[in-house]
């Protein structure tokens, strides 16, 4: 452009200027919104964090050329207006879809997120996302979900242990009577084992008495011809008497 008029060299720097500083910048089509519709868009976009802009889109494409953000340029197409985010992308995205919703006449075309080109219906995805803080939360609370299992973890281990040693001082208090009933059975065997071994020290006695009594057995013997004898002497006695009585009868006969 030969000698730039000073106001649009400072609309370009703006364009420069803005597109720097934002972390986002979505690129929209107003036509056919009025003056009050455009003025609403803009209050609800500042309460998203988004600073909305009409600019001409000559002057836009000088301000991108040989920038990050040249790819833009297919998107200069029509009348173009140019949300600035500073801060939450999606907040901004959903606004202007909410709007879009109300107001057909309000057309996103696409957008700028750091050097990466979006499309529209990337925009429309981005508005379907949680917003920075829900997803912040989400982030934190599955950041602190293993700390607070572990913290559980930790409060349980005392009360766990105490557990534990409960249950073995039962176990081992269950079990003592259970050792002191089977001493005495284990002693019962123990005495009953003289009473089996007496039939068989009786048994053994009486195998060999026969052999030590041979001799008595003998001398009953003895002792009954000892009888015998006897028996004999006194038939011997009895013959003297009959011989005696036999004398005295006969001596009268004389």
């Amino acid at each position: 452009m030969d000698n730039p008029r000073a106001d649009k060299v400072a609309v370009v720097d703006e364009v420069r200027g803005k597109l720097a500083a934002s972390d986002a910048a979505v690129l929209t089509e107003y036509r056919g919104l009025t003056v009050a519709e455009l003025a609403e868009l803009r209050r609800q976009l500042a309460a998203a964090g988004g600073d909305y802009k009409v600019y001409k889109n000559t002057l836009v494409r000088l301000a991108v050329a040989d920038g990050p953000q040249a790819p833009i340029h297919d998107l200069l197409t029509g009348p173009t207006a140019i949300a600035f985010v500073a801060g939450d992308v999606s907040a901004v995205a959903k606004a202007l879809r909410d709007f879009a919703r109300a107001n057909p006449n309000l057309i996103v075309k696409g957008g700028i997120v750091g050097e990466g080109v979006l499309s529209a219906s990337e925009m429309t995805r981005l508005a379907d996302l949680p917003s920075r803080d829900a997803l912040l939360a989400q982030f934190a609370g599955a950041l602190s979900a293993p700390m607070q299992q572990l913290a559980g973890l930790i409060q349980a281990l005392p009360r766990n242990l105490a557990y534990g040693l409960s249950a073995l001082l039962e176990q081992r208090r269950a079990g003592e009577p259970a050792a002191e009933a089977e001493a005495p059975a284990a002693e019962a065997p123990a005495a009953e084992a003289p009473a089996a071994e007496a039939p068989a020290a009786e048994a053994a006695a009486a195998s060999e008495a026969p052999v030590d009594e041979a001799t008595p057995a003998e001398a009953t013997d003895g002792e009954a011809t000892d009888g015998e004898a006897t028996d004999g002497e006194a038939t011997d006695g009895e013959t003297t008497a009959a011989a005696v009585a036999a004398d005295g009868e006969a001596a009268p006969a004389e």
